[in-house]
């Protein structure tokens, strides 16, 4: 189930939020030279009616007031925003929105939850959370240990007032004190786990924001030292403690609007953060889980991270690499665990759908052959015109293996070594070196058209009358006695009595015992440190013995490359522990 939802509502019919049913909330938040910490701008989030709240017969009385509340959501003017004493306390650099400004507001068509921004939150429950987190972001919380400079992100909170991804940062003023001011925009959720796992997506669009204003500030702060250069004019005047205060509320008063000179700020801010809310709640889901997670789910975890952590350093490096590098590692590891669902697209032409229907094509024969590479993690080339077709074939057969196993470049102009690949696809006129063509440890496929069919004559899903299959290895070990794995599978595939999904899940379950068997293996060889006598034992007693014993082997032995390091140093934490309880 997707996490599209920001915000819980309860179903009163006047959609009252409550501060702990929330799950996020984005303010921009200033520390004045006069007022101290004072919130200037906050988007929320505002769901439609639960259809349980609406059961049974209509009342009249109820849509009366379902439409004062969807009035006093569309015609927003913040209460907390308009009383005497918060006016009385604000100056131009405190205040975003008048108090008689509606505020901002955007419908997201697919969900209906609406958007809500303006100075303060709705609720006065709120207002005390965001206050809160507004003076810790820009006091207490930010010193030199964890931010240098006081500029970068942090994370505090607690279970009662919700957790705060904050980032601290500076405008530059020409009139303020040190030519600067202080701002930090927060996120508060009460989710701690929502939003720590949030942490490299928030800092990466975060950091956007905050560069656009600071670059947009620049140019009128340089504009403003050019007319009338103020550290000349500072040096030259007469200190008086009489004139100072005068002086300094004089200073004070600059809005941020004045700073960047961006007449639509506020409205350009309440879109970036209305979409860093909806973003940051898709890219989150949430799955129902029968077991512990798998070891392709937590490889894809792994990886997903890491990601992550590669971007950000990418874009948060000063003087970096080119702004293509950044794109071209994305692509890469995006690639790298693509599964059935996250399929990359579509590419006109005809495709192989399945591991029966590869068989089909190939032969009995020609197909043992590449699966036997594939499951003994040989480099798998694919060299044709047809990147769809190619692409096809590196998706099925990919499904058998682990993800942690999987490393595929789909089409590349030049060979790449197989310490990058075990997938590969090239154009036709790409040469194979020599030192990979006379290796046993790679096999090639040459996919050429057909010339006894014209294309015209043969259907689109008639692969085999369009297009001519010649699989070569300078591989001599037969491959026809194992892996046991690959047994199993034929008789799967040759069997028409089991459809297509049956077949996927045999070979899911097939996956599974063998990884099951790798784990113990990984488990008695690398983290207990047994010989080889053991380790024969523990094979015989795996199964992995008799028949096809070396290709089992070298199966397990390949498969436990892909095993994910959390699973890896949870052992060896596990293992260590064990040694040292007996001298405790």
């Amino acid at each position: 189930m997707a996490r599209n939802c920001l915000f819980t509502l309860t179903s009163s019919p006047t959609n009252t939020l409550s501060p702990f049913q929330m799950n996020a909330l984005v303010a921009l938040c200033h520390f004045c030279e006069l007022h101290g910490p004072r919130t200037l701008f906050c988007t929320e989030a505002l769901h439609p009616p639960s259809p349980s709240s609406h059961a049974g017969a209509p009342v009249p009385g109820d849509r009366d007031r379902d439409r004062d509340g969807d009035r006093e959501g569309e015609g927003l003017t913040m209460r907390a925003n308009s009383s005497a004493t918060q006016r009385g306390e604000m100056c131009e650099g405190c205040r975003s929105l008048p108090a008689s400004h509606p505020g901002f507001m955007s419908i997201d068509e697919e969900t209906g939850i609406r958007f809500l921004s303006h100075q303060h939150p709705r609720q006065p429950q709120l207002f005390s959370v965001v206050r809160q987190a507004c003076v810790r972001s820009l006091s207490c919380e930010v010193n030199s240990d964890v931010c240098p400079g006081r500029e970068g992100p942090i994370f505090f909170g607690d279970e009662q007032h919700g957790f705060v991804f904050s980032h601290t940062f500076f405008i530059k003023d020409s009139l303020a004190r040190g030519f600067q001011r202080w701002y930090s925009i927060v996120m508060v959720a009460m989710d701690r786990i929502y939003l720590i796992n949030s942490w490299p997506f928030l800092l990466r669009h975060l950091r956007l924001t905050i560069q656009s204003l600071q670059s947009t500030a620049l140019k009128v702060f340089e504009n403003e030292q050019g007319v009338c250069p103020q550290r000349s004019v500072r040096m030259n005047s007469v200190f008086s403690p009489a004139v100072f205060p005068h002086q300094r509320s004089g200073n004070a008063a600059r809005s941020l609007t004045s700073l960047t000179q961006h007449q639509n700020l506020w409205a350009s801010l309440h879109s970036s953060f209305s979409w860093l809310l909806k973003a940051c709640g898709c890219r989150l889901t949430e799955k129902l889980l029968e077991g512990a997670p798998t070891e392709d789910t937590l490889v894809l975890i792994e990886r997903q991270t890491e990601q992550e952590e590669e971007m950000s350093c990418w874009e948060g490096a000063e003087g970096g690499c080119s702004s293509s590098q950044p794109h071209q590692l994305e692509s890469e590891l995006g690639l790298d665990f693509l599964c059935d669902n996250d399929k990359p697209t579509e590419l006109p032409g005809p495709k192989f759908t399945s591991l029966r229907h590869l068989r089909q094509v190939l032969g009995p024969g020609e197909f043992r052959q590449l699966v036997w590479h594939v499951l003994m993690g040989n480099q798998v080339i694919w060299r044709g015109a047809d990147p769809g077709l190619i692409q096809s074939a590196f998706t099925v057969l990919k499904s058998l293996l682990p993800v942690g196993c999987v490393r595929s470049v789909p089409f590349s102009a030049q060979y790449e070594e197989a310490y990058k690949c075990n997938f590969l696809g090239l154009s036709p006129d790409v040469p194979i070196p020599t030192h990979v063509s006379s290796s046993e440890f790679s096999v090639l496929v040459d996919v050429g058209p057909d010339r006894s069919c014209p294309m015209s004559a043969a259907g689109e899903e008639d692969i085999s009358s369009i297009y001519q299959f010649a699989i070569s290895s300078a591989n001599t070990q037969p491959t026809d006695r194992g892996p046991a794995l690959l047994n199993k599978l034929e008789v799967a595939l040759s069997n028409e009595n089991l459809s297509v999904d049956v077949v996927s899940h045999c070979l899911l379950c097939l996956k599974e015992e063998w990884m099951n068997k790798v784990k113990v293996l990984f488990k008695f060889s690398k983290v207990d440190g047994r010989g080889r006598e053991d380790t024969q034992k523990v094979l015989a007693l795996l199964g992995a013995t008799g028949p096809g014993e070396e290709d089992n082997v070298r199966l397990l032995k390949f498969w436990m490359t892909g095993l994910s390091k959390t699973y890896k140093s949870h052992l060896m934490t596990a293992a260590r522990g064990g040694e040292r309880s007996p001298s405790q």
